[in-house]
């Protein structure tokens, strides 16, 4: 073996037996001193990364053979051990999952490590929703991990949330061994095939070898551009593999995958001269602008030209709720002001929205007088639905900060006081219960607002809880407002403010959930209850599937199937709904809790709401709030499906 000088000196000490040496360092003698450093520190240095690199790049030798053999071990890794790194080395905190035969080898690694923590869900699902509301209330990666077969089809659901509303997220699941693919084994399925509609990218690992580049590109994928879910599938056999020399890499490129980030200058400066043409512009601003960090860009831009501003359900929090230049959400359930403005508008400066159907109504009737700028990082998202005169392609943080150093000020005008008249008396409104007992379920949105001085993180569950916590919650900052979009996942809400619970310990966190869909994932009460989540959860509890049976009594002559969820046919038959009905209701949701060791709390009656939001919202710890609302409340206003949004219901 070739030795430096030093390391000869050094040598020969060893075998002269020297136990100590007494010396000062000078600059002649630091090679000599350089080895004394590697074998004095040697155990305490194990496991440093910078070690552990000369010794891979072969700039560092050591004379002891066992040593060095001991060193050159630390160097490989099996597959589960390169994914524990992986998870270490992309920032990951927590991981959402649950075991299961072939990933019992990366939850062995897992656990010999404090970092990323392990929960442990009761269903799959939750595992991809909790990822995913980490993921939304952080805007870093979210991951989840399932075993082969019915655990990864369990995350499906979960996945197409998230891709839906383009949520970075990191899914792994185990696969049966290679030499098995493709021949039926117990528990296999094609969860690449399943899921390749529904995620950003997804990878079949086929090798140890080429695991570390996979896991890097997972991670960058899923975060960069347009953010999505990114499904990994690890063979039971690549993770029990070794891969000798192990390096995690520290960059990727890939050649068909180059987010354009930076928006076109000219198409920048055309957007400025249509908005200093315009005479009543309208800014409709989407879940692009919380994603790319650009809520402060977009405040600045709407004050300097003194434009309305309305909020998709997505881009809520991206424009304070409270702002003067505020109209509301657009749409279905959108705000008379958002609505009337989006018509009668001649220009739409469309910032990280993609003109859902939900927004847009009847597309033949929409905007039809105005220009339409469309900001967006995705390419494919532009002209998609609504044909545009703009395109500006990049991020939007980015291209709003170049747009505002060519728009002028503008000051407020006539189109201004056209829409003061349209929110005077609120930008939402509902008639107040005859009765001074009865609970609206509007009202309970409206005291937790109260009490928790719109700073809490609140998620919800899909239906019409959803609609009225998004208009009478008014959330001032990005990522408080948790909830899925695109696909209406009943389902979502809790287990999605686990994930946002463990994200942001100290923050006030809560779902609103209504008492069909908080059905949909209660299993994780155990989840809260163990772990100590202080998620706190609050149930509208109307005794129907509330959202379907508005459509049904609107549309369908007040036919109600299968919407009653006290019904039990063989004695309920013709009846006068839940108000008038002897039945208990299943589950009893206080008895419930309190099997999960959770504090429960329910109001009956309208005086006892605050009481009970106070109560709820003071335990340390998780805790649930039951509120028996009127049971026939619609949400207003809605613009019925396939209409124009000029054909808005202000009430039913």
């Amino acid at each position: 073996m070739k030795k430096t000088g030093a390391q000869i000196l050094v040598d020969a000490l060893q075998k002269e037996k020297v136990e100590v040496v007494f010396g000062y360092p000078g600059a002649q003698v630091i090679p000599i001193f350089d080895v004394l450093y590697d074998l004095e520190n040697l155990r305490a240095m194990m496991d440093e990364g910078h070690l552990l690199d000369r010794l891979r790049k072969k700039e560092l030798f050591f004379n002891d053979l066992p040593r060095r053999r001991a060193m050159e071990e630390l160097l490989k890794k099996t597959g589960a051990q390169i994914l524990v790194d992986a998870l270490q080395k992309e920032g990951v905190e927590v991981i959402f999952g649950y075991p299961g035969g072939q990933v019992i080898p990366i939850f062995d690694a897992l656990y010999d490590v404090t970092i990323p923590r392990v929960i442990l869900v009761r269903h799959e699902q939750a595992a991809a929703h909790a990822a995913d509301g980490y993921a939304r209330a952080t805007g870093r990666v979210g991951v989840c991990l399932a075993t082969s077969g019915p655990g990864a089809t369990n995350l499906v659901t979960g996945i197409a949330t998230a891709y839906m509303d383009s949520i970075p997220m990191v899914a792994f699941t185990g696969q049966v061994p290679t030499p098995v693919l493709g021949s039926d084994a117990f528990q296999e399925a094609d969860i690449a095939g399943i899921t390749r509609s529904i995620t950003k990218h997804n990878f079949l690992v086929k090798s140890v070898e080429e695991f570390p580049l996979v896991l890097k590109q997972a991670f960058y994928i899923a975060r960069s551009g347009r953010p999505g879910p990114v499904l990994v599938d690890i063979p039971a056999d690549v993770s029990r593999a070794s891969l000798d020399n192990y390096e995690y890499p520290e960059t990727v490129s890939l050649r068909s995958y180059k987010p354009k980030l930076i928006g076109h200058i000219l198409q920048i400066k055309k957007a400025a001269a249509a908005i200093a043409a315009a005479k009543k512009p309208v800014i409709y601003a989407g879940g692009g602008v919380i994603l790319s960090g650009a809520h402060r860009e977009l405040r600045a831009l709407a004050e300097k030209i003194n434009a309305p501003v309305t909020l998709t359900l997505m881009g809520l929090g991206g424009f304070p709720g409270d702002h003067p230049l505020f109209i509301g959400m657009p749409g279905m359930h959108g705000s008379r002001a958002a609505n009337a403005a989006l018509q009668e508008t001649d220009l739409i400066i469309s910032i990280g929205a993609r003109f859902d159907d939900r927004v847009t109504g009847n597309v033949d009737h929409f905007a039809q007088s105005a220009k339409i700028i469309h900001m967006d990082i995705d390419p494919s998202a532009i002209s998609k639905i609504i044909k545009v005169d703009i395109p500006v392609v990049g991020d939007a943080k980015q291209i709003l900060g170049e747009l505002i150093k060519f728009v002028a000020s503008r000051s407020p005008d006539e189109w201004n006081k056209r829409i003061d008249s349209l929110t005077a008396g609120g930008i939402f409104t509902y008639k107040p219960s005859e009765s001074k007992t009865d609970i609206k379920p509007q009202s309970v949105i409206e005291a937790l607002y109260k009490l928790t001085e719109g700073k809490a993180i609140v998620a919800t569950e899909v239906g019409q809880h959803q609609m009225w916590t998004a208009q009478y919650y008014k959330f001032d900052e990005p990522r408080t407002f948790l909830s899925s979009g695109g696909l209406g996942t009943m389902g979502f809400g809790l287990p999605g403010a686990m994930g946002a619970a463990m994200s942001h310990p100290g923050k006030e966190v809560v779902v609103v959930a209504g008492d069909g869909s908080i059905q949909m994932n209660i299993q994780e009460l155990a989840t809260i209850s163990l772990n100590r989540i202080p998620v706190k959860i609050v149930i509208l509890n109307n005794g129907w599937l509330g959202m379907v049976r508005q459509w049904q009594d609107l549309f369908y002559s007040r036919r109600r199937s299968a919407t009653c969820l006290r019904r039990k046919p063989e004695i309920c038959g013709e009846c006068g709904g839940v108000n008038g009905c002897k039945r208990a209701y299943v589950p009893d949701f206080i008895a419930l809790a309190a099997s999960y060791e959770i504090s429960a709390f329910r109001a009956e009656n309208a005086g006892e709401v605050e009481q009970v939001l106070r109560a709820g919202l003071a335990v340390d710890g998780p805790a649930l709030m039951e509120f028996m609302v009127i049971e026939d409340e619609n949400v207003f206003p809605m613009v019925p499906a396939g209409k124009p949004l000029d054909a808005i219901m202000l009430e039913g």
